[in-house]
């Protein structure tokens, strides 16, 4: 499972100080507010109501004082429209191929047993008793996958940085290099029995998807009035991409084993040669612009007064004329095409409001923005975050590797274990295709403690279904794995907007998938510990992370509900402080006009002073 499946918003808004420092302590809020002071003597216009436009970044390394102000980038309208809708229905398909694919673990394990791979691990007594995988060898494959899943969750840092740097062309050639290695490496390893190309063919396969899929976010600018709807459906096409193993599988079966899985990754290699094609045609060399340096480009084109040049003073009356027009046609043509864009202001005010709403609705915007990613990261809003992140991943990807093999002790039934099995393999990718579209209305509408509820609530059922041995429980269970599963990595990347900013959001949110990926490799030790200590019983595991899960759960969504409450308090504190004074001014000002004399239309007024002699 990969923490940058999903994101909720590739660029958003910072408040310019961190709504927190309204409740520290008084010590703690005055050396904040020193700190505040000491930025904001070097220039800075501060405004304690004014937000910053920034862009999301995965780049662990890059300072978070950038903002949009900058990024390059092609301008939409010098791209023909035909050409963009290429480029993005290239891109979605190249993510739905590609970039997930090793999350289809559970369907491929199957064909790994049958054709007979890591048998050589097993004992002569396990071959004697005609086993249908061995201890050793079902160690071996399971931790084929959590190097994969960890592989993908710790190559976002490379990725988001030589991304950010140098732009989605050289990601896409490195992607097609290490998908196409993979490949091969697969393939040779099916082929010669003495080559164990498995596990570093199934790293190059995750690291691919990573580059090929990171870049792919960018492409929704290419029609930004339109960009939510494709991000969804770049989102969507990495949750169905798990289903391509399950293709080569149904392949398999169907042919009785004929399309041995070596000509499956063979023919595999279409893939990166049609993407690798595709960016040398088509798809964009260098990123799009993206809305917020479309709205200042806008600005100047609606701003009339550079028609006006200081050169003008030189010209004649009919030539100054004739430029100034000229200058308006040429800035009225640019508003058009941006209008055409990003939309009409009537639109423009309608998504500025539903920002606002957004905002409002999280309850929590702004706790943490522009300060230190040092001082964010020593707050319980990050480490618990972090520590509920790393059990869900460690969760989550046992069960994908481990499922079959869950219910089969469980059920006591190879029939029903594979039907469970075969229903999750179609689930999976399904889960998150149709749960996508939903994830923003909920995450755009519900507040941050009341989503972290939902999911608290969710970990907590799956916990109590996990350890029912029936078959209705197995399918209700894969039921809520897959609904979870979306939800949570997308709340996640919203909570870490939300409250830390996107100015530190790669630094922060890097440390997370950093921190959960080294972590993950553990679940092969956790299936070890299924193996051996309780003889292949999965429920002790599920129970004991399940618990874990809920205790952390419980203290995230405490800490930050009395968090949201304090924030709320505070500021309608300061708002009923702020209508006070406003009305105090205006008497004031009032009571002064009063002792003023009144000079106008019928009125005496003395005579001016002359100075002239």
């Amino acid at each position: 499972m990969s923490l940058v499946q999903h994101v909720s918003q590739l660029e958003g808004q910072d408040r310019e100080e961190a709504l927190v420092n309204l409740f520290l302590p008084p010590l703690e809020r005055a050396e904040s507010v020193a700190r505040s002071e000491r930025r904001l003597s070097f220039g800075s216009d501060f405004d304690g109501t004014k937000s910053i436009r920034r862009l999301a970044s995965y780049d662990f390394l890059k300072p978070p004082e950038e903002t949009v102000e900058n990024y390059g980038g092609v301008t939409q309208y010098t791209v023909s429209t035909a050409k963009r809708i290429a480029q993005v229905i290239a891109t979605v398909l190249a993510c739905w191929f590609a970039s997930g694919i090793v999350f289809g673990f559970a369907a491929l394990k199957p064909i790994l047993i049958q054709e007979g791979v890591y048998q050589e691990l097993c004992t002569p007594e396990e071959l004697e008793k005609g086993v249908e995988v061995c201890f050793e060898q079902d160690l071996r494959l399971n931790f084929f996958f959590s190097l994969a899943s960890t592989t993908a969750n710790l190559s976002a840092l490379p990725v988001g940085a030589l991304l950010d740097r140098y732009g989605p062309r050289p990601c896409f050639f490195l992607g097609c290099f290490c998908l196409a290695a993979g490949s091969i490496l697969m393939s040779l390893a099916f082929q010669i029995d003495e080559f164990d190309g498995y596990i570093i063919g199934n790293f190059f396969l995750a690291l691919g998807g990573n580059f090929i899929f990171l870049p792919s976010f960018q492409i929704a600018n290419a029609f930004p009035k339109y960009a939510g709807t494709i991000v969804a459906l770049v989102t969507g096409a990495f949750d169905a991409s798990a289903a391509i193993f399950l293709f080569a599988r149904l392949i398999y079966d169907a042919t009785d084993r004929a399309f041995k899985p070596q000509h499956f990754f063979l023919a595999y290699l279409i893939v990166p040669f049609a993407i690798l094609l595709a960016q040398l045609t088509f798809l964009p060399t260098e990123s799009y612009k993206t809305p917020g340096q479309l709205q200042q480009k806008l600005e100047k084109a609606e701003d009339a007064m550079r028609d006006v040049h200081s050169s003008d003073d030189e010209l004649s009356d009919d030539e100054i004329w004739r430029r100034r027009k000229m200058r308006s046609n040429r800035r009225k043509k640019r508003q058009q095409k941006l209008d055409k864009l990003v939309g009409s202001p009537n639109r423009r005010r309608k998504l500025e409001e539903r920002e606002e709403h957004r905002q409002d609705a999280a309850g929590v915007w702004g706790a943490l923005h522009n300060k230190p990613p040092n001082e964010q990261m020593r707050t319980p809003w990050f480490y618990l975050l972090t520590l509920l992140t790393v059990l869900q991943m460690i969760r989550m990807n046992y069960f994908i590797a481990t499922v079959r093999e869950q219910y089969l002790y469980m059920l006591g039934s190879i029939e029903l274990a594979t039907r469970i099995n075969e229903f999750f393999d179609w689930a999976l990718p399904l889960g998150g295709v149709i749960s996508t579209p939903f994830l923003g209305i909920l995450l755009d509408n519900v507040s941050v403690p009341g989503v972290l509820l939902l999911i608290l609530v969710i970990i907590t059922v799956i916990g109590v279904i996990g350890s029912i041995a029936a078959v209705w429980a197995g399918y209700f269970n894969v039921i809520l794995f897959v609904a979870l599963r979306p939800l949570y990595y997308s709340a996640m990347s919203d909570y870490a907007t939300k409250v830390f900013g996107y100015a530190t959001f790669g630094r922060v949110y890097g440390t997370i998938i950093f921190l959960s990926g080294v972590i993950n490799l553990s679940q092969t030790g956790i299936a070890a510990l299924t193996k051996t200590a309780f003889h292949g019983n999965p429920v002790p595991v599920n129970v004991f992370l399940a618990a874990a899960a809920f205790i952390v759960g419980v203290a995230l969504v405490t800490y930050v509900t009395v968090q949201t409450y304090r924030m709320q308090k505070k500021l309608m504190d300061d708002d009923a402080l702020t209508v006070t004074n406003t009305d105090v001014g205006s008497i004031m000002e009032s009571l002064l006009e009063e002792d003023e004399p009144q000079q106008g239309y019928g009125s005496i007024a003395p005579p001016r002073q002359s100075y002239e002699y």
